[in-house]
This record gives structure tokens, C-alpha cells and sequence, in this order.
């Protein structure tokens, strides 16, 4: 479904003189995503995972390699096509103006709309569908700035919903959220990857977030891809030690047979 073919982008391709450390912020990365997969991608801060969302997203170019949408270069798709099948979620939402909840879901209907086209009725009814199915239908008419986060970032997920697409990309959902608006999200992008079968990669830090929901990995660290695959043979103490520096221990919990990381320690 969704292809990123030995990608590679350097930021400092542009400095002159260039300086002798600069690093790729992406160096031949290649990932296979297939459909109704809930995909992970797990590393340290700076490590190029937003970078490569933004990448599969159509959003940046890359200077080699090729990122494909069931086999066709997004580079050659129009925007409007690829927005019809490629929702974003970003870590923080900036807004210009004060919108309502309602609002924010109908952004989502954009990449359907004609050119100096309105929503219409049927437009609204996807938006709140997709409210609906996120639990904030009742913040509807609510000004979107006077959210808590975790109600902020399902109304996100809301319009990403409410844009039709098949596949969802998300930057840190649970970025600054407190520990049940985690669980919270977790179950949420469950729900909407088992019953409505959206596709979802996940970019994200949280080792056990990742463990918890995500059925495939990829392992990022200094733009370079360290391993990808099953989680579970993909998270081991030899590859969180190599991408974190932490000693840890994974296993499976008892009450819930989800697989745990618990850190241990720094590793030395």
C-alpha cells in the first residue's frame, strides 16, 4: 500500500560550505506498509521520524529514492488525490482563528470539495460521524482552544476521520499527554484501525505505546533505519539498548499479554 524505497533527504545540502558533520536527516530508509497495518515508527528525539512521516506524507520530497502510494510515485499525484487517501495528524495543532469543534472536523472534507466549493449537508454529517466516532460529538459546537489536550487531539483525529482517507499518519499522538488521555488514544486508534480498517503509522518516542498498539516496527536512529519488522522481534534489550542507551527488560504482562518494556537502567 504504502512504499518508501531507500529514501534519503540531507538538510544541510543547501549550506555552503557544507558543514563536515552535517548528517542526513534521512539515509536510504526503506519501509513496506501494507494494508490495515498498524505500523510504528519508534526512536529518539531527532532521529528523522517526523521527517520520514512528512515524507511518506507527499509533504517533503526526497532528494533520492522514491516514496510509492500502491505502486505510484507521490511525487507524480496530485495533491488533492494523495490528500484523498493520506490523512495527517500532527503532534500540535497552531490555529490562526478560534474554530469550533465542528470546524475543525469539516477541515477535513476539504480535499473533496471543487474549487471555491462550501460543505455541504453531506459534508457536516461525515464531520460529525466522525466526531461521533471519536467521542467528541458532544464538543461540537465548543471553541476548539478550550479543549484539554487529549480532547483536542481526538478532535484532530476527528478531521483526519472526516477526510475519507484509508490511511492516517500520526506525529506523536500522545505527545504531553497525562496517562489515561494515553490510554485513552491508544484505544481509540484500536478501535478505528479494527473496525473501520484504517491503515496507521505511528511516529512516537514511547517505547510501550508502540509495543502496546503497533504490529510492525521500524527502528530510527540518527536517520538511519536500525531494524523493521514484527514488534516483537523487532523490540529486544540488544536494539533498545543500540537506539535509547537504556538496559531494559521486555516480556509480556501478565494480565493483559501485551508486550512491556520496563528501563532498567543507562547502559554503560
Amino acid at each position: 500500500m504504502l512504499q518508501a524505497d531507500n529514501v534519503t533527504l540531507e538538510y544541510a545540502a543547501r549550506l555552503k560550505p557544507r558543514p563536515a558533520d552535517a548528517a542526513p536527516g534521512l539515509h536510504g530508509v526503506s519501509l513496506d506498509i501494507a494494508e490495515g497495518s498498524l505500523f510504528g515508527i519508534l526512536g529518539p528525539n531527532g532521529s528523522g521520524k517526523t521527517t520520514l512521516l512528512r515524507m511518506l506524507a507527499g509533504i517533503l520530497q526526497p532528494a533520492s529514492g522514491r516514496v510509492l502510494l500502491d505502486g505510484h510515485d507521490v511525487r507524480h499525484l496530485p495533491r488533492r488525490a494523495v490528500a484523498r487517501r493520506v490523512a495527517v495528524v500532527p503532534q500540535e495543532t497552531h490555529l490562526a482563528f478560534d474554530y469550533s469543534v465542528l470546524e475543525i472536523a469539516l477541515m477535513g472534507r476539504y480535499p473533496h470539495l471543487g474549487n471555491f466549493s462550501l460543505e455541504g449537508p453531506c459534508d457536516v454529517q461525515i464531520a460529525r460521524d466522525a466526531l461521533a466516532a471519536t467521542g467528541t460529538l458532544h464538543l461540537e459546537r465548543r471553541s476548539f482552544s478550550t479543549l484539554s489536550g487529549g480532547e483536542k487531539q481526538r478532535v484532530v483525529i476527528a478531521s483526519a476521520l472526516a477526510q475519507a482517507a484509508d490511511l492516517m499518519l500520526l506525529d506523536e499522538p500522545t505527545a504531553s499527554l497525562d496517562l489515561g488521555y494515553q490510554i485513552e488514544i491508544a484505544a481509540l486508534l484500536r478501535d478505528l484501525n479494527e473496525q473501520r480498517g484504517v491503515t496507521m503509522v505511528i511516529a512516537t518516542h514511547d517505547l510501550n505505546f508502540a509495543a502496546g498498539l503497533c504490529g510492525e516496527l521500524a527502528l530510527l536512529r540518527d536517520g538511519r533505519l536500525m531494524a523493521s519488522g514484527a514488534t516483537e522481534s523487532v523490540l529486544t534489550p540488544a536494539t533498545i539498548s543500540a537506539l535509547y542507551g537504556v538496559v531494559a527488560d521486555v516480556g509480556r504482562h501478565p494480565a493483559t499479554g501485551r508486550l512491556v518494556v520496563v528501563p532498567i537502567r543507562k547502559a554503560c
